[in-house]
């Protein structure tokens, strides 16, 4: 029913995989196993690479032992590719069903947790990793000694609602012919959501793009990530319960994940601390990774004793 995908740029790092369930999900550590553990969930049809190395060893750097993931569908991990790639416009209007869920990529989260054998970890998602990273928390609280969610909403309708233009962008989003097609789609979405007050660094951009086509280039597992988006629920009133150290990382120049889901975050979830930084689009820009490495870490120590 599913496979892992293969490639030959599997053994350019440290990647390792962790049965999950029906699912191998492809990782790679940094760091001492020793360290209080970070976890980085990324976001839709984005695999593990688009966490920086720098940031990671900037982690690494602060004491901690950090772990990066390739979510299902995504990547080296399991893709599935018996399930249907779903028209987005038919999962709006629930004409079609979403072949799975937030909730269960969110259990693909605390299933490599235990397969690692992390007990508790400062759990970090960006953009759909933070959808997932919301509800890990909600489903396992216990499991986390902090929270920082980046450029990501609540789950409501009401926030966070991308530019018109991003929202066509998501929905029409097609498949390219070849690796050099696709490098260069890469560099054109992130000049639309990317930082207007940083730089763009395409000659990053493309290196990274290349090594993401040829791991995996996967657009059906994207329409399947992207239905799980399309119909998530609203988070709200579950969020209010949490008791877990919060951290909002937002730019303040998102087009696609307006800052309102950032700030109904920040409101919603007791204690958390809102960061907002003027010229961020929805991108991590490079001047920013050392700060957000220190401020990650910074969360967990705000825990109150239980």
């Amino acid at each position: 029913m599913s496979r892992r995908r293969m490639s030959d740029h599997r053994g350019m790092t440290n990647i390792r995989t962790a049965p999950v369930g029906d699912l191998e999900i492809a990782y790679e550590a940094f760091g001492d196993p020793a360290d209080p553990a970070v976890l980085l969930i990324m976001g839709l049809g984005t695999q593990m690479l688009a966490w920086p190395d720098e940031l990671c060893r900037d982690l690494v750097g602060q004491g901690r032992y950090v772990v990066r993931f390739d979510n299902r569908d995504c990547g080296l991990s399991t893709h599935l590719d018996a399930l249907p790639a779903p028209q987005p416009g038919r999962v709006l209007l629930r004409r079609e069903r979403a072949p799975y869920q937030i909730e269960d990529m969110a259990r693909d989260t605390l299933g490599l947790m235990d397969a690692l054998g992390l007990e508790d970890v400062e759990l970090v998602g960006a953009s759909m990793g933070g959808f997932i990273a919301q509800t890990v928390a909600i489903l396992a609280p216990e499991r986390l000694r902090s929270l920082t969610l980046m450029m990501t909403s609540t789950g409501s309708r009401r926030v966070g609602r991308p530019a018109p233009r991003m929202a066509r962008e998501l929905v029409r989003r097609r498949a390219q012919r070849t690796r050099e097609e696709a490098v260069a789609a890469a560099v054109d979405v992130f000049r639309l959501i990317g930082s207007p007050g940083y730089e763009l660094d395409e000659e990053y951009l493309q290196r990274k793009a290349g090594m993401s086509y040829d791991r995996a280039y996967d657009p059906a597992g994207y329409l399947r990530q992207l239905a799980a988006c399309l119909v998530q629920p609203d988070r709200t009133t579950s969020l209010r319960r949490l008791t877990v150290p919060t951290l909002v990382v937002h730019g303040l120049h998102d087009p696609l994940v307006a800052v309102s889901g950032g700030l109904a975050l920040a409101k919603t979830i007791p204690g958390a601390r809102f960061l907002g930084y003027s010229g961020m689009g929805h991108d991590l820009p490079r001047e920013l990774w050392q700060e957000i490495a220190v401020e990650i870490t910074r969360v967990a120590r705000t825990r109150q004793p239980s």
